[in-house]
């Protein structure tokens, strides 16, 4: 799938805000794909589609949750995260685009999990350090990312868990498992 076209059909599901915050993400894992070597085009279709249910109604998500056998432990979660699972499936049905890698960047793309592949890091860090972005931590993750990759991922789950807690919501248990995984003797790719 072309670029533009790609856009266009995105273009549709966002507000203008998101899009432009989008059309950063993009930039953002582009330059990481160069840097590290990650298949640019699939770098870029999944930061094209990456919020593409972000504005999904919540029972339209969660019919969606249910029927494709998602973890139901989602619903048990704030929706906001309901967006990556379900943006993975509806891009696949609505979009055409069936490339497992480019789906699971996009499904894990806000909660982060243990052993990512290298695009899965990309996109769940480029979402995270774009440009746009400004609150407490960020310009440290954007100084790592260049640095190593497993360490930016950890610092962005430890900044987003330290975020939910403060606020006393709870955080999904793959995003522990992110952190976590710093600990476990291996590196963040499972190696």
């Amino acid at each position: 799938m072309e670029r533009n076209e790609a856009l266009e059909i995105v273009k549709e599901q966002l507000t203008k805000t998101r899009y432009e915050h989008t059309v950063r993400v993009i930039e953002t894992s582009l330059q990481l794909a160069d840097y590290y070597e990650v298949d640019k085009e699939k770098t870029e279709l999944a930061a094209i589609f990456h919020d593409y249910a972000k504005y999904r109604d919540k029972e339209e998500m969660k019919k969606w949750i249910i029927k494709e056998k998602l973890p139901h432990d989602l619903l048990e979660y704030h929706p906001e995260l309901w967006h990556g699972p379900v943006g993975a499936v509806l891009v696949k049905h609505e979009v055409g685009i069936k490339d497992e890698e480019i789906l699971s960047a996009i499904r894990w793309h806000t909660t982060g999990k243990r052993n990512m592949s290298l695009l899965e890091k990309v996109i769940y860090i480029a979402d995270y350090i774009e440009p746009g972005r400004a609150f407490p931590g960020v310009d440290e993750v954007r100084k790592m990312v260049y640095e190593n990759l497993d360490n930016a991922c950890w610092m962005a789950a430890k900044n987003t868990i330290g975020f939910l807690l403060g606020r006393n919501q709870s955080v999904y248990p793959d995003t522990f498992h992110l952190y976590n995984e710093k600990f476990t003797g291996r590196s963040l790719n499972g190696e």
